[in-house]
């Protein structure tokens, strides 16, 4: 199946605008959150409900996302979240605002991995070759990541609002989610124009996996749980959270921040997909985030927050360039009709350890340190590095054979 440009053009605009929330949202949403008088527990709450709903999803979308209709499935979703943002933007209660997160899969990570990636992601190898196909999610990644960043450099927006008109502060917080939530609405007539070579060509009543992926599948995701969890400490609106509370970082500040690390995330992919070429996906997967890892460490021992904003823009260079080598990994090693299903399960996997995790991390920075995520974190996922190239080292992507 190839989709036609119109359809890859609609895709990668949905995907770019869904990216510009995510990002806008991951820098405001903890600054939000302090406005309203609320706990890091409350937003350790709100992060897990957020998360908690786009696992429900992405469920959905890997069980039954084909028989429902891509399609269909984007923009049931898309809504869903377009709601959840308006809501979010007018509650003050924590319970309603921890409702809004789970209705809308509010994802405070600052990176969209929700079930329309799933989608998404399921069609993109189908568009291209073996050889080409670490780059095509290398391209994808990278748009969705210049998407993260304008979002995190959009996090200014309330102090603009407030500085340009006088408004109050939390009415500019307000105003910035309904931006959010238009955002994300404006991807709905994007996804009604797919046309019908969007969907599976046939569709199939029960997938049966064969034996080889199911063996392959059940090993990577089991370490990606580990990954995920770990990553569930270090989401973006907690780390603006640190920011915040051990700088006194104002919302621009991090938003710059965090538009800087987005810009080193996107050229990441393209590294990436440059040196799986020539060491292979599993190397670059392992052999890039244990670096990252340990410059993670470093940033609680930052004496100002101009050392520790280094610290993180180099460990942002680094960090992400697992993203394409493993999508890319994934989709080789198991046959094209399984791909909504393995990604679909991969991604449940790592949205249920984002999930579980931020409730823990709210509080830890309450109870023990602020900085104490950031080191669970980054001990988890050197843990999870180590094991996966243990595990996956001799077992090649075909164009690797």
């Amino acid at each position: 199946m190839n989709i036609n440009d119109n359809d890859r053009k609609r895709l990668y605009s949905g995907a770019f605008l869904r990216a510009l929330a995510t990002g806008m949202a991951g820098v405001l949403l903890g600054l939000y959150v302090a406005r309203l008088g609320l706990s890091a527990t409350w937003l350790g709450l709100i992060l897990s409900a957020g998360l908690g709903g786009a696992t429900l999803s992405v469920a959905v979308a890997t069980w039954w996302g084909d028989r429902i209709g891509r399609r269909r499935a984007l923009l049931w979703l898309t809504a869903l979240s377009a709601g959840g943002g308006v809501l979010l933007a007018l509650g003050s209660e924590g319970w309603l605002i921890v409702a809004a997160a789970l209705l809308g899969m509010l994802n405070g990570m600052g990176r969209d991995r929700g079930a329309a990636l799933v989608i998404e992601q399921a069609i993109l190898p189908a568009t291209t070759n073996d050889a080409g196909r670490t780059a095509a999610f290398a391209r994808y990644n990278l748009l969705m990541d210049i998407g993260h960043g304008l979002g995190a450099l959009a996090a200014a927006l309330p102090e603009l609002l407030v500085f340009a008109t006088g408004m109050e502060e939390l009415t500019a917080y307000r105003a910035a989610f309904l931006v959010y939530a238009g955002l994300l609405a404006a991807g709905l007539p994007l996804y009604a124009g797919l046309s019908a070579a969007a969907e599976v060509p046939a569709r199939v009543e029960r997938l049966v996996m064969s034996p080889q992926s199911r063996k392959v599948l059940l090993r990577i995701s089991l370490l990606f749980a580990i990954d995920s969890i770990a990553g569930g400490f270090l989401g973006a609106a907690l780390v603006s959270w640190y920011f915040f509370e051990s700088f006194g970082a104002s919302a621009a500040m991090i938003g710059l921040l965090f538009f800087g690390a987005r810009l080193m995330n996107a050229l990441s992919h393209l590294g990436a997909a440059w040196l799986a070429v020539r060491i292979g996906l599993v190397n670059t997967m392992v052999f890039t985030h244990i670096p990252s890892s340990l410059l993670l460490l470093t940033i609680p021992l930052a004496p100002n927050f101009a050392v520790a904003a280094i610290l993180f823009l180099l460990r942002e260079g680094l960090v992400e360039m697992d993203v394409p080598t493993r999508q890319s990994y994934v989709m080789a090693m198991v046959k094209p009709e399984e791909r909504t299903f393995a990604s679909g399960l991969t991604h449940l996997v790592r949205l249920g350890g984002w999930a579980v995790a931020p409730a823990f991390a709210g509080w830890l920075m309450s109870a023990v340190a602020l900085g104490a995520p950031l080191v669970v974190g980054a001990a988890m996922k050197i843990g999870y590095d180590l094991a996966l190239w243990a595990s996956f080292r001799k077992l090649k992507p075909p164009e690797e054979r």
